[in-house]
């Protein structure tokens, strides 16, 4: 039996928070409760149903992919940072470049390509976009 102090006040804060311990573990038992019940009935219900196989379109049926623009996650991006004196030559970077300051714009590989043939925009020295592109811009 463990070693309880002889004093009213200890034992009643104790006490106090035992009671508060049962009381969350009766609020996670319901939660888990209701949780494990409509687990039950969902499984219960996907029982019912019978199982159909999805259906196969014919070849160049439905609608085209629509258009996203390439994501900031993969590919290329270009900065340009303004200062009072006017516009720093743009840079172009891997997305994933740790050294892009400033609201990056996403553009796709032949635009970063295109972008780095011109002599007011250059690589990153950090990310190499160039070397990945295959161009030496040296």
């Amino acid at each position: 039996m463990p070693l309880l102090p002889p004093d009213p006040p200890r034992l009643r804060a104790i006490l106090a928070h035992l009671d508060r311990q049962i009381e969350d573990s009766e609020t996670v038992t319901l939660y888990l409760r209701l949780q494990r019940d409509a687990v039950r009935e969902a499984l219960t219900h996907a029982e019912r149903q019978p199982q159909q196989r999805p259906q196969r379109r014919p070849k160049g049926a439905g609608q085209l992919p629509s258009f996203t623009p390439p994501s900031t996650k993969s590919g290329y991006v270009v900065q340009q940072k303004r200062t009072p004196t006017g516009p720093e030559p743009a840079l172009i970077h891997m997305a994933d470049c740790t050294m892009i300051e400033g609201t990056p714009h996403a553009i796709r590989a032949d635009e970063a390509r295109a972008a780095l043939t011109d002599p007011n925009i250059t690589a990153c020295q950090f990310c190499r976009p160039d070397t990945e592109l295959g161009i030496d811009s040296a």
